[in-house]
């Protein structure tokens, strides 16, 4: 199982050291967050500083996976905003989207992961839904034309949260490319099945795999031991879907001591594989 780590979890560190702590602790990818602090999409010289960021990954031998998820990334003032799913703005999302793809292929990264974002309260649960297909669409045929795989992530508290609203937006989009990423905490956190049973459902689909612990109801990413995720399970079932992406640790809100809990993470989610 080839173990990875965010570098969302890092976010104290310039990249470059980042990477180095990373691969320096034994992992064998990065979940790479796109934004102002490590790759800036909308910098300049964004295709001359994502060869250098190829050159250190090839030299530290990870691979990658992009992530969208940075915080203010488009609005200085509201965080993840604006999404697919608001009536002004949602142009800035899609143009997000594009260069993550963008960037992705020029990495050649396993896949760029997404999610839905959260209903503004002026749309209508109809209204939100049919945007979020229709720019769904859109950046499918993007990647599609590119040979990028997409991730769609179900998140608690965003219009998608679950495994089934994935699996309704995939077959209303109907592209191969919308691919589905799983948080493994996020399993425990809001579905009513099991994460191995979750891991089954969903893995026609499964192009990405994001893990931490957490508890039932609660959408907190918190050290592995600490919640209750039953791990070696989940190992488990990735195995027996032949599952060959990164499993990569999601833990946002932990970079002031980010060696020491990425050290910590690796040590334990070894241990779960045994």
């Amino acid at each position: 199982m080839r173990l990875g780590y965010g570098t969302n979890g890092f976010a104290n560190h310039r990249l470059a050291d980042a990477l180095a702590v990373i691969a320096d602790l034994g992992y064998d990818g990065v979940a790479l967050t796109v934004d102002h602090n490590h790759l800036d999409p909308f910098g300049s010289g964004l295709r001359e500083r994502t060869a250098e960021v190829g050159r250190l990954l090839e030299r530290y031998g990870l691979s990658v996976v992009i992530e969208t998820g940075g915080r203010y990334v488009l609005d200085p003032f509201r965080k993840h905003e604006p999404t697919l799913l608001h009536t002004d703005g949602a142009e800035l999302r899609v143009d997000l989207l594009q260069r993550a793809i963008q960037i992705s292929a020029d990495l050649g990264a396993d896949a760029v992961s997404f999610w839905s974002g959260t209903l503004p309260p002026d749309v209508e649960p109809t209204v939100g839904w049919q945007r979020l297909v229709a720019g769904c669409a859109k950046i499918a045929s993007y990647a599609a034309d590119r040979g990028v795989r997409l991730g769609f992530e179900p998140e608690p508290g965003m219009l998608v949260d679950d495994l089934a609203g994935y699996l309704k937006l995939q077959a209303e989009v109907g592209s191969d490319a919308l691919g589905l990423t799983l948080d493994i905490g996020h399993l425990v956190c809001n579905e009513p099945q099991s994460p191995p049973d979750c891991i089954r459902t969903g893995a026609p689909y499964l192009v990405n795999v994001q893990i931490d612990d957490m508890r039932p109801g609660v959408h907190e990413h918190l050290e592995f031991g600490t919640g209750e995720v039953d791990f070696p399970p989940v190992f488990e079932a990735l195995r027996e879907i032949g599952y060959t992406g990164l499993v990569a640790v999601e833990l946002p809100r932990h970079s002031h001591a980010a060696p020491a809990v990425a050290r910590d993470s690796i040590d334990f989610l070894r241990k779960a594989q045994q």
